[in-house]
């Protein structure tokens, strides 16, 4: 099962042409879901008037360099190992979801443009299933026990919130269907697998899906801001003890008294469970 190319069986039925004008449709509906998204939520223009406004406020330019380091940082922290989550278990569902997809994705198209009709294609079966089983893991494992509203609001693992839920229901729905049909051969399963793929590639207007493409925006943005001084257009931290900030905030002294005590680390104090 694992190393052999479920697209070579299918070749019988289905043409390869087909099989790869699919594949052109569905990037495409990617593309053109990202793109009406972006126009629906003013994305781009909020990333460009924010970066704008932050610029007003920076206290220093940050020079090519800096900004070429601060990519690097972006990709190799936020992109590759997904350390904004600070519950390792998250992270790791994340990672195994988001790894799962992109060898699911990227196996697919190299055994359908390049060995649709070989049995054997060398490695890419291989990859093509152990990407769908870490997708299907690393979700399922999110799906039943780290989504937010399940382990921290009480709500059942069955209930679907609609947009909400969309693009992980379309993940899981796909590699289950792929490996099943992988298994048996089944052309009802083989449906189901083409039926979850189009729902998730062609929902991206509705889904969570471009998350994938501005998350690391956001996040290369957010530590421009912060190497420039301009902190996201946000108050300074103060020392609340300190006699020139009293002035000029004379609401400290009056309610907190002249000598503030700590506050702490606030929420940090417990460890998180649900980023």
């Amino acid at each position: 099962m694992f190393t052999q190319n479920p697209f070579a069986e299918l070749s019988a039925t289905i043409s390869p042409e087909i099989m790869q004008g699919y594949v052109i449709a569905m990037v495409l509906a990617v593309i053109i879901g990202t793109v009406l998204d972006m126009m629906h939520k003013k994305s781009a223009k909020y990333f460009f008037e924010n970066a704008q406004k932050a610029s007003k406020s920076a206290k220093r330019t940050l020079s090519g360099g800096e900004k070429v380091g601060l990519a690097v940082q972006t990709v190799a922290n936020e992109v590759l190992t997904s350390s904004e989550f600070a519950n390792p278990k998250r992270r790791l569902s994340h990672l195994m979801t988001m790894y799962g997809f992109i060898l699911f994705v990227v196996a697919t198209v190299a055994l359908i443009f390049g060995h649709p009709t070989s049995a054997d294609a060398g490695i890419w079966p291989m990859i093509w299933h152990i990407g769908a089983i870490s997708l299907a893991v690393g979700g399922y494992w999110f799906w039943f026990f780290i989504r937010v509203d399940v382990s921290c609001e009480g709500v059942k693992w069955y209930n679907f919130n609609g947009r909400g839920d969309i693009f992980i229901v379309g993940l899981l729905s796909t590699a289950t269907f792929a490996l099943i049909w992988s298994g048996t051969m089944n052309m009802l399963a083989f449906v189901l697998f083409i039926a979850s793929s189009t729902v998730l590639f062609g929902s991206v207007f509705w889904s969570k899906f471009a998350h994938m493409f501005f998350k690391p925006a956001a996040a290369y943005q957010k530590k421009c801001v912060k190497a420039d001084g301009s902190n996201e257009n946000l108050p300074g931290e103060y020392d609340l003890t300190a006699s020139d900030v009293q002035s000029r905030f004379p609401d400290i002294p009056e309610y907190m008294g002249t000598n503030p005590p700590n506050m702490g680390q606030g929420i940090k104090r417990e460890q998180p469970h649900h980023f």
